[in-house]
């Protein structure tokens, strides 16, 4: 086994397994899943789902409206976490669930400028995404629009990494012969994005 597949194997397996066991209950389940803060990325569950497209197991439009619908789903329990809990919750807990105070001023000046389309807006952005809903829920926002804009951005999210699966889908194998060939610079270069990330993340929380 390779060092990219090392790393990468077991996440991939569990996306894979689960949507072609489920179909787009699966894609609905594991969008929901990282809606709820939990790192599994968006941008590995709807291409593969797009991969099945071109495979002629469902269309591109239910995998879209099926990775919309679990944001929503995986975002309803943040949305309540914030509304009940509050800002002093958050700001105490929030760590466990990777949440910063830092992430939550970020949400508070989206919405302060944009209002409600700040929910709309920040879930075609990636990382802000999946935390937007706890702030939504602090300020105590409109639940149907929370719910209608979360669903309208989640949309337009989903449709571009869709299609790009059914492009990839046709190269699947071109492309397991690139990333073999090229594994472990690529591992070197994810690794030091990711440490990078984390720093920068938790350098926040521990300043929360």
């Amino acid at each position: 086994m390779s060092v990219l597949d090392s790393v990468l194997v077991p996440v991939i397996n569990f996306i894979e397994n689960t949507i072609t066991a489920m179909g787009p209950l699966g894609v609905s389940l594991l969008m929901a899943i990282e809606s709820c803060n939990i790192p599994l990325p968006s941008e590995a569950i709807l291409p593969f789902a797009g991969y099945l497209v071109s495979k002629g197991v469902m269309s591109i439009h239910v995998a879209a409206f099926a990775g919309a619908f679990g944001c929503v789903v995986g975002s309803i329990p943040s949305y309540y976490l914030g509304y009940f809990g509050g800002r002093p919750f958050i700001e105490k807990y929030g760590k466990w669930f990777l949440i910063s105070r830092h992430d939550l001023e970020t949400a508070d000046k989206w919405e302060q400028k944009y209002g409600n389309y700040a929910f709309f807006i920040c879930r075609m952005l990636p990382i802000v995404r999946t935390f937007i809903s706890l702030p939504a829920g602090i300020l105590k926002a409109d639940f149907k629009q929370f719910i209608f804009f979360t669903f309208l951005g989640s949309l337009i999210w989903s449709y571009p990494l869709v299609y790009v699966g059914t492009k990839l889908g046709e190269h699947r194998e071109i492309l397991k012969h690139f990333w073999h060939k090229f594994d472990i610079a690529i591992v070197l270069v994810l690794g030091v994005l990711f440490i990078l990330y984390l720093k920068h993340h938790f350098k926040h929380l521990r300043e929360s």
